[in-house]
């Protein structure tokens, strides 16, 4: 139970809204602690080392080394809350791995071999991500960094479902409650065909309409004379 990212906290006396705010104008991030039968701790991080460990996909799905006030722990990433427009994160909720204790959580779905499916290559087809990542539950010596999909053989209007990802040893798929076995990836036919389509079908209808005659002010600027109109009586 490895793990290759390190953070160093520190425990917050101080909670709510106003006491967050003026966490992140200092530079720092506010965080919660929790599990392994202990009581939730809330902490704060650095805002430039969290940013710089969580520019690698790795992070949220690894087995993190939390130093709290300099006692080690660990941690993995449960939660993280985002601006809803700016590039910040606001808060982070890190859970505590016991070794013995199953963990659930989502991993990434590496698509291996996309440029050269049969369905992209051989039949103009377009490759659909229908799901990137999918939840699993393991001890935390099993945990994956991610898992890998080969698509490679995958030809038109097919798709690969959940049951085909082949999972290492000591990992299992959570149970979705509402499918089983949904699909996670396919190949479609592209829509570009559908749109040449129709722009030839344009194409033929303004062949078709060239005897149509311009209005009268168009003839009136090509220098034709305008009908004369019938005085009223």
């Amino acid at each position: 139970m490895n793990a290759d990212f390190k953070l160093e906290v520190r425990s917050r006396d101080l909670k709510g809204k106003g006491s967050s705010r003026r966490l992140r104008r200092s530079g720092k991030t506010p965080a919660v602690l929790y599990g392994g039968g202990v009581q939730p701790t809330p902490i704060t991080l650095d805002n430039h080392a969290l940013a710089k460990q969580m520019e690698q996909e790795a992070f949220f799905t690894s087995i993190l080394n939390i130093v709290l006030d300099g006692n080690p722990q660990a941690a993995v990433v449960k939660e993280v809350q985002h601006h809803p427009f700016k590039p910040q994160v606001l808060h982070l909720d890190f859970q505590r791995i016991l070794e013995d204790e199953k963990i659930n959580l989502n991993v990434p779905i590496h698509f291996l071999g996309e440029e050269a499916a049969k369905g992209v290559t051989e039949r103009d087809g377009v490759l659909a991500r229908l799901v990137t990542e999918v939840e699993v539950t393991c001890l935390p010596k099993d945990l994956p960094e991610f898992l890998e999909l080969d698509v490679s053989e995958l030809d038109l209007n097919q798709v690969l479902l959940l049951s085909d990802i082949t999972l290492p040893e000591g990992v299992e798929l959570v149970p979705l409650s509402h499918d089983q076995d949904g699909p996670v990836v396919g190949i479609n036919p592209a829509r570009q065909e559908e749109e040449e389509e129709i722009e030839v079908e344009e194409g033929e209808m303004l062949a078709e309409g060239e005897e149509i005659e311009g209005s009268e002010e168009e003839k009136t600027a090509e220098g034709e004379e305008k009908p004369k109109e019938e005085p009223s009586s």
